[in-house]
């Protein structure tokens, strides 16, 4: 009934969601404390439902504020609107364990990613979405060469269908910042690179959230839900965040609009 009303409704819009479902035994990063979701008031017992929530902003699909990595950049109700609307486009740029997303893909990714774009980045991965070792530390993901590339493109803001901006090797689950989170990963990435160190090819940390982030580009993780079917669209997408006073992240409803008819028009503002 809710996905037809999304694709069958009196704006004549198609509406797919890009997140993922959000609740108790929530999949979270490896530092983060589980999500604690608590009945304040119930129905049997006071005719009511409150819940009170426990919770990091960047766990499920969430979007990263530019202070988020970067000091003395701006907090999530600092972002004005338009940053979170707009033009976009869904690629796919398929990946396995641990592979990279160069700016080649980026380059040859259709359709084509336009200066304004808002970008979603389609790896497959999403279908691995869970609290498992798979998600978390062997996915593929952007690094700096991307990061560099979707900056100069002045894109509006990115998203993708992984743990994080940056390939797990780039964060703290590799040995960055309070990392490695993870310490066998060093050995293991030994045996899958034929002898080479993780720091050989993954020196910096969150060189794509640096590179994206520091240009005022927010940042979208974990997107999923109805992804594959608008892959290779170009959509309306939105993505607003709580209004927060110093917000790092925010957890978001990341949606893609498709206008098939062309006859949906925002109101004009007139009074009548």
């Amino acid at each position: 009934m809710i996905q037809e009303e999304n694709v069958n409704n009196d704006t004549g819009l198609e509406f797919y969601d890009l997140s993922h479902e959000w609740g108790l035994g929530q999949p979270c990063w490896p530092y983060f404390e589980d999500v604690k979701i608590e009945r304040l008031h119930g129905m049997s017992k006071s005719g009511v439902l409150t819940q009170r929530i426990t919770t990091v902003m960047h766990s499920g699909t969430h979007i990263d504020a530019p202070a988020h990595v970067v000091e003395g950049t701006p907090f999530m109700d600092q972002m004005p609107l338009p940053r979170f609307f707009g033009k976009g486009v869904v690629v796919s740029i398929p990946k396995k364990k641990w592979e990279v997303i160069t700016a080649e893909d980026l380059e040859n990714a259709t359709p084509a990613i336009q200066e304004g774009d808002i970008v979603i980045i389609n790896t497959g991965w999403h279908h691995t979405y869970a609290d498992s070792s798979e998600y978390y530390h062997y996915g593929p993901g952007l690094y700096k060469e991307a990061g560099e590339w979707l900056a100069k493109k002045k894109v509006k803001m990115v998203g993708i269908d992984v743990q994080a901006l940056d390939h797990p090797l780039g964060t703290a689950i590799g040995p960055h910042g309070p990392g490695p989170l993870i310490p066998h990963l060093e050995q293991e990435y030994k045996e899958h690179s034929g002898g080479r160190a993780i720091i050989d090819d993954f020196p910096d940390w969150e060189p794509c959230h640096r590179a994206l982030l520091s240009n005022g580009i927010c940042g979208i993780e974990n997107v999923g839900g109805e992804l594959d079917k608008v892959t290779g669209k170009r959509c309306t997408i939105a993505a607003f965040p709580w209004r927060w006073k110093g917000g790092d992240g925010c957890i978001v409803r990341l949606v893609a609009m498709i206008d098939r008819s062309g006859s949906f028009r925002i109101e004009s503002g007139e009074s009548e």
